[in-house]
């Protein structure tokens, strides 16, 4: 067994501490230093081999222990220090039995009256109301997290972000395309150009007036959305125009297209489906066009929102579905808020899509010539829906409509918000579908339209998609719009410039501009000469063939004079793409 051996211990009989002298020479222990000290100092721990010592001896270096005498030495160590006498007069011992309580002079007397009373909040001690901050704070904190669980139960067969849905080409890339160049969507917002008024060539088509009576319409006398089935609505490409033909024979322009192909790209810095359009080089001239049955003919809804849609095809709330309802809301409203009085304003010419004694929406077609530059001109065909006479003086208005389908998604509640914070409502549509009203406003002001109307039109139940009501109408001027959703004129005709530029320098042929499914890029493909031709049909589409395509708002280009007939049943509709107006 090993021994241990115990230094000898000297007695002092007349004090504390080692005696003042030692004979033996073992007053002091050999290798520990000994720091003196008075009575009047507190003694701390002798040794403390769980500090981290730096060289001079103090707490928080992390290099370790430097020297074995650094664990007894406590003379740079702030928390065993004598305390000033500041700090021994304000020491005072607690007795926390719970029979002192009620002898305490100084604590405070809480009778439950008082306790409770809310007019002694201000009188409240600093700790207490602290206490219930934290308490106010911890209850907050329950309540949210039970929204969540509620919200999160709502939605358990969505994705948990929309960065998760994988969106798909608006046309099937072929492997013999070759693609020639991509543009992200970055380079277009510096770009700036500045063309001059245009001017009216042609106006073609008849508008009926708009009824005033709806700009009176509120969430308590809202009015339901009718259907307008025997109403034909043209939906016809570029180069299937009759007097977009006619005017590229007179030479009167080198590009042509529609508002809507030109909104489309004018706005595409702010899309998040794909779209595609049909570029057509012939001769010196310019074609865009879009493919017959293009998701140009329908509306995205929730394109910009950052909650996720249903990837179920069938679900009455998927991307599809919901595009293809809010295309026949659109068209059933334009058609509703005008006065069938039978007065109607005509133009140089009638409609040239519509056949003899077809009955059509009323529209008008404004052929309008835009200055590119000296030797470049576009010609665009732009619809106005309407016109009012305000003042003696008549005004063209353009007629769109936004959609509810469920407030579970935008969190906010039409019926509920739209006369007391319509603003807001504005503000959450804005985020959700920024692409969409900012084309919507594009559209209006090549169109030279004065006044754009928004209507809100709601589900009568969140799960009905096919009854619907108008629960207000409320009137923009498209430039004061613009300058609301920060819609830069400048910057739209900026990226049309270099688009047309780009495509100008491409030999004859046929190309497709294509904005990808995942990214803010544009690609640009070249495509064989009877690339698409399959999609051709000589007769209007029925409406339950209308409605393939994702979704995307306008009119459009590439193919067939295509015309959207709201003369379908719901049911037929509701069997093929569960979806209608």
């Amino acid at each position: 067994m090993v021994g241990f051996e115990l230094g000898a211990v000297p007695f002092n009989p007349d004090g504390w501490g080692p005696p003042d002298s030692a004979a033996d020479g073992n007053s002091v222990p050999n290798n520990v230093p000994f720091a003196p000290f008075s009575r009047s100092e507190k003694l701390g721990r002798i040794a403390d081999w769980t500090r981290n010592m730096n060289n001079s001896g103090r707490p928080g270096s992390k290099q370790g222990y430097h020297n074995a005498d650094s664990a007894f030495d406590f003379s740079g160590d702030d928390s065993f220090a004598t305390l000033a006498a500041d700090e021994d007069s304000s020491f005072r011992l607690v007795d926390t039995s719970a029979k002192s309580h009620h002898h305490n002079p100084n604590r405070p007397k809480f009778n439950p009256r008082w306790r409770f009373n809310p007019h002694h909040a201000r009188s409240q001690l600093p700790q207490r109301r602290d206490e219930e901050q934290e308490a106010k704070k911890r209850e907050a904190e329950k309540e949210r997290a039970r929204r969540d669980r509620l919200y999160n139960a709502n939605r358990s067969q969505m994705p948990q972000r929309r960065e998760s849905s994988v969106f798909k080409s608006s046309v099937d890339i072929q492997p013999e395309w070759n693609m020639l160049d991509q543009i992200p969507f970055s380079s277009f917002s510096k770009l700036s150009y500045s063309v001059p008024e245009p001017e009216d060539l042609l106006i073609c088509g008849g508008l009926e007036f708009y009824d005033r009576s709806y700009d009176r319409i509120t969430p308590k006398n809202s009015r339901p959305l009718e259907r307008f089935k025997s109403r034909t609505f043209f939906k016809v490409t570029t180069t299937d125009d009759p007097v977009i033909r006619r005017l590229a024979n007179e030479d009167k322009a080198t590009v042509f297209a529609t508002d809507s192909i030109l909104s489309t790209l004018m706005c595409a810095p702010r899309s998040v489906y794909s779209w595609d359009i049909v570029v057509q080089r012939v001769g010196n001239k310019l074609f865009l066009d879009k493919r017959d049955r293009s998701q140009l003919d329908l509306l995205a809804v929730h394109e910009t929102s950052q909650e996720p849609l249903p990837d179920l095809k069938d679900d009455i709330n998927s991307m599809h579905s919901l595009s293809v309802e809010a295309a026949y809301i659109n068209q059933n409203f334009s058609q509703q808020v005008l006065l069938r009085d039978g007065k109607k304003v005509t133009f140089d010419e009638p409609n040239p899509f519509a056949n003899e004694g077809e009955e059509v929406a009323p529209v008008a077609y404004r052929y309008r010539r835009w200055k590119m530059d000296n030797e470049m001109y576009l010609v665009s065909r732009c619809e106005v829906q309407s016109v009012v006479d305000i003042n003696n003086q008549r005004s063209f208005l353009t007629l769109n409509a936004l959609n509810e389908f469920d407030p579970k998604y935008s969190g906010v509640d039409w019926r509920q918000k739209l006369e007391t914070q319509r603003g807001a409502v504005l503000a959450t549509e804005l985020k959700n579908n920024a692409n969409k009203l900012a084309k919507w406003t594009t559209q209006a002001l090549l169109a030279g339209a004065d006044m754009m109307k928004l209507g809100y039109v709601s589900r009568v139940h969140p799960r009905d998609h096919f009854n619907h009501v108008i629960l207000a109408v409320v009137g923009y001027k498209p430039k004061d719009f613009a300058t609301q959703i920060n819609l830069n004129t400048s910057n739209m005709w900026g990226i049309v410039k270099s688009i047309v530029d780009l495509c100008m320098k491409l030999k004859e042929g046929k190309y497709v501009l294509v904005k990808d499914p995942s990214k803010p890029q544009v690609r640009i493909y070249d495509v064989p000469q009877d690339a698409f031709d399959d999609d051709y049909v000589e007769e209007p589409l029925p409406e339950d063939e209308q409605v393939q395509p994702p979704a995307e708002d306008g009119d459009g280009v590439d193919g067939n004079a295509a015309t959207v007939d709201g003369a379908a049943e719901d049911e037929e509709v509701a069997n093929e793409v569960g979806a209608a107006a």
